[in-house]
């Protein structure tokens, strides 16, 4: 079989369709689990997916479950076990879509290149995008046995950070932090969905809403990407990026890669804990 490259860090839908029974690609559904708003990934998932899609699950499972935070990183030995559970390998191709277009896929690619795995992408417009094109769709359990991987994981820790380093960060000219959540949100102006949680900002932190680079659940074109990105930071700069929780600061990271960004990180924290903690600074 023809070896199969990916294109980019994002792929359309035809490109999916064209080698989805390619015997290296692996399909992930990353759908997220939001009792808050009456989702359950897994269920979505279980209900109705892109042919032979497992489903990873990095809210409950594939996560930190000792941590006090949210989805949380988990050790390289976790994921490293959780993948080969899966039956991904060192050659595996892996494309991720989650049920909503572009919301929590960007989460699990970036925990892929964070595991120093660079073949991974994220399926522009997700499963809504899939439909559109009529492409079947499968549901109920799982029908192929998955065969342990021999997937190894190397934690490449620039690309995540924690409190201290994003601190640093925000008074540094080398850095920029850039917040995915709401303006209303970021300006203080709206109160956090999460209790016991301040509202604001962190110093000289930049706001660019994770939905001002998508366009109908599709990201934007990288002309547009380098225009929102570089009136915000050049690229030279190291960039950080938050959110509420460590998943929407990734379709920024995501955005940030397709335009050309190279020093990237994410805040695995992010607002959760940033908003959280009274001894770090906020602003309104």
């Amino acid at each position: 079989m023809t070896p199969l490259v990916l294109p980019s860090a994002l792929v359309a839908t035809d490109w999916l369709h064209k080698n989805i029974d390619h015997e290296n690609l692996v399909v992930l559904d990353s759908s997220w689990h939001m009792p808050n708003v009456n989702r359950d990934g897994k269920s979505e998932w279980s209900n109705e997916r892109i042919p032979g899609a497992l489903f990873f699950d990095f809210d409950r499972e594939i996560c930190d479950r000792n941590a006090d935070l949210p989805h949380m990183m988990p050790s390289a030995a976790d994921f490293q076990q959780s993948a080969q559970n899966l039956g991904i390998n060192q050659n595996s191709i892996i494309v991720v879509y989650d049920s909503l277009g572009i919301f929590s896929s960007p989460r699990v690619w970036w925990m892929f290149k964070a595991m120093g795995f660079s073949q991974v992408a994220v399926l522009d417009g997700g499963l809504p995008a899939w439909k559109a094109e009529n492409f079947a769709t499968e549901s109920g359990a799982p029908v192929k046995q998955l065969a342990q991987g021999d997937f190894i994981a190397c934690y490449q820790s620039a690309l995540i950070c924690n409190a201290s380093e994003v601190l640093h960060a925000t008074q540094s000219s080398d850095h920029a932090v850039i917040d995915a959540r709401p303006a209303g949100r970021f300006s203080g102006e709206v109160p956090e969905p999460r209790a016991g949680v301040r509202s604001g900002s962190m110093p000289n932190a930049k706001s660019l809403p994770a939905t001002q680079i998508l366009q109908d659940q599709k990201m934007q074109d990288a002309y547009q990407l380098a225009l929102l990105f570089e009136a915000l930071a050049p690229k030279h700069k190291r960039v950080i990026f938050s959110c509420g929780s460590g998943v929407t600061a990734c379709i920024l990271a995501l955005g940030a890669t397709l335009a050309g960004y190279q020093n990237l990180s994410i805040y695995d924290g992010s607002w959760s804990e940033w908003g959280s903690r009274e001894d770090l600074p906020i602003v309104k």
